[in-house]
């Protein structure tokens, strides 16, 4: 029975793969659908497929498994929701948006899903788009935004309806065409009214201008990286700190129109060779993110060593009791408080952590304090990690302390 239905798959695929392909604005593509078995035996085709043609319930159970990935890609990197609004299946549109599906997602070919809407003249996803916040003017490869489409393909309303959200009449492509330019005459003079009307420049941009210029441009998960390393940071808005700690400062700011959060790194002995490698790396999907310190602990760093026990730098951390080495760190915040300095602010991390370690570097009690927290600070300190006591020991002496 599986080598029969095994037959079955491959001469399904091998008749899907023979047929005619499927024009795109930019990408010509072929069809070719892999076979899954369901638990009934029931044949289902992949995501892709069931967003072509509208299967809004199988759609909504493959949704409903969380390990599935919305935003993946297949071979030419159209996401679920490029098929969706490319085939006009304005239910599974819904759908995808209602679970987080991204808006400007970009193919292989750099056609968002407005593009394909826009081309196929499909008005009211185009207009679920554009509610939220799709670029109107997008380039793709070609350098043909979502209205050159419109024009060419004579969807009148649809193009007015960019237009009037937007979308600019005279950004050239690569081969300096204009939306007006691939529209009929009584087209062009419509939208040409209408952009004089909404205050826009009718003097052709060029297409290396308008290049990167106000878009959002995201890939599939499983697809290639954007074009550009990064954005620009004149872009970027700051509006308030939010936060500052040894990794950098964290900020609240505004990118296009949209709230975000920037995080400001603090780099230390950055080269040029680290510079070449993560150009070299981003590409290919192989980043480690602890080392862009994109994780809560980057492995195999301690940035405050002044604050550490003694044999917290000597010994492995299944070693040493945590509480006493918290009880050391303890002491050490009351030597700030009363000192109002930064322990060995003069020496490096590495310095400070070799010193402790190894030649007994600790921190000075200086003279004239009070001595009861001077007395705290050296039972808190003591080099025996067993003779120093616990918390709940010590807060009654602090209540005291406090009271008089």
């Amino acid at each position: 029975m599986e080598s029969k239905a095994a037959e079955v798959a491959k001469a399904e695929a091998a008749a899907q793969g023979g047929a005619s392909s499927l024009e795109n604005p930019s990408t010509a593509i072929t069809a070719t659908t892999p076979i899954v078995r369901g638990e009934e035996g029931a044949e289902m085709d992949d995501i892709f497929t069931q967003c072509r043609e509208g299967n809004a319930v199988a759609v909504r159970l493959w949704l409903d498994n969380t390990e599935n990935d919305l935003n993946q890609g297949d071979d030419h990197g159209f996401s679920p929701l490029h098929w969706a609004c490319r085939e006009g299946r304005s239910g599974v549109v819904d759908m995808l948006i209602m679970r987080g599906a991204r808006i400007n997602v970009m193919n292989r070919g750099d056609d968002t899903p407005l593009h394909l809407a826009a081309s196929h003249g499909h008005r009211d996803i185009l207009a679920k788009l554009i509610q939220c916040k799709a670029d109107t003017n997008a380039a793709n490869e070609h350098g043909n935004t979502p209205l050159h489409y419109a024009c060419f393909w004579a969807h009148d309303l649809v193009a007015e309806d960019l237009v009037n959200n937007g979308a600019q009449v005279s950004i050239c492509n690569k081969y300096g065409e204009t939306p007006l330019d691939k529209a009929k005459p009584q087209l062009a003079a419509n939208l040409k009214e209408l952009a004089e009307k909404q205050g826009q420049s009718l003097t052709k941009v060029p297409f290396k201008d308008t290049f990167w210029k106000g878009t959002t441009r995201t890939r599939p998960r499983n697809g290639t990286l954007n074009k550009q390393a990064g954005i620009d940071y004149k872009q970027l808005s700051m509006l308030a700190k939010i936060n500052e700690n040894h990794s950098g400062e964290l900020w609240q700011g505004r990118w296009q129109g949209t709230e975000i959060v920037v995080k400001m790194l603090h780099v230390r002995d950055w080269t040029t060779r680290k510079s070449r490698d993560f150009n070299e790396e981003y590409p290919k999907l192989r980043i480690s993110m602890a080392d862009v310190k994109f994780s809560f602990q980057c492995p195999g760093r301690m940035y405050s060593p002044a604050w550490v026990a003694p044999e917290a730098l000597q010994k492995k951390p299944e070693e040493i009791n945590r509480r006493s080495a918290d009880m050391w760190s303890f002491a050490v915040l009351l030597w700030e408080l009363v000192t109002r300095e930064v322990p060995f602010a003069d020496l490096s991390n590495m310095e400070i952590g070799m010193k402790v370690a190894l030649e007994g570097l600790r921190p000075t009690i200086p003279p004239g304090i009070s001595p009861h927290i001077c007395k705290l600070m050296k039972i808190c300190m003591n080099e025996d990690p067993a003779k120093r006591p616990k918390f709940d020991m010590i807060v009654p002496i602090l209540e005291k302390m406090q009271d008089k």
